[in-house]
């Protein structure tokens, strides 16, 4: 899984945030003060092996951008999941999976096209979107569901 690094703005001491803790309000390790990720938050990029694990345990709702790193739209929106995933820390999480590199959980949900936005909620699919819809309505789904 992903990480942030940051410099805690009490004491300077740098933290490494895993990207699937950072809406968990993280506390710097040395001083004890919560740092703020907001400006930084990134999506949290999942593998075959965790995946099931990570969506069933997700105390708010789940949002997986199944990709393909060659594929054109799904190249398109990741600048939308970007910024997605820094304006919804906190209430949504914001997550990518490479189906080129993780086959089992992309045929577990028998993708066939990507991009392919899964929107999770308490471990179980809601809703999903084929294709690079434009960002207000991605941003009306995930207003939806919270």
């Amino acid at each position: 899984m992903n990480s942030i690094i940051l410099t805690c703005p009490s004491c300077s001491a740098k933290n490494r945030i895993p990207a699937g803790k950072q809406h968990l309000s993280p506390k710097c390790g040395k001083c004890g003060k919560q740092i703020d990720v907001q400006g930084v938050a990134i999506p949290v990029e999942l593998t075959d092996k965790e995946f099931q694990t990570f969506v069933k345990n997700a105390s708010i709702p789940v949002m997986v951008d199944f990709y393909s790193p060659t594929c054109g739209p799904c190249k398109s929106i990741a600048p939308v999941i970007v910024k997605l995933a820094a304006d919804y820390l906190g209430r949504v999480i914001i997550a990518k999976l490479d189906t080129s590199t993780n086959p089992g959980t992309a045929m577990h949900y028998q993708i066939r096209g990507v991009p392919s936005l899964y929107f999770f909620k308490n471990g179980e699919v809601i809703d999903q979107i084929v294709g690079a819809p434009p960002e207000g309505q991605l941003r009306q789904k995930l207003d939806s569901i919270i």
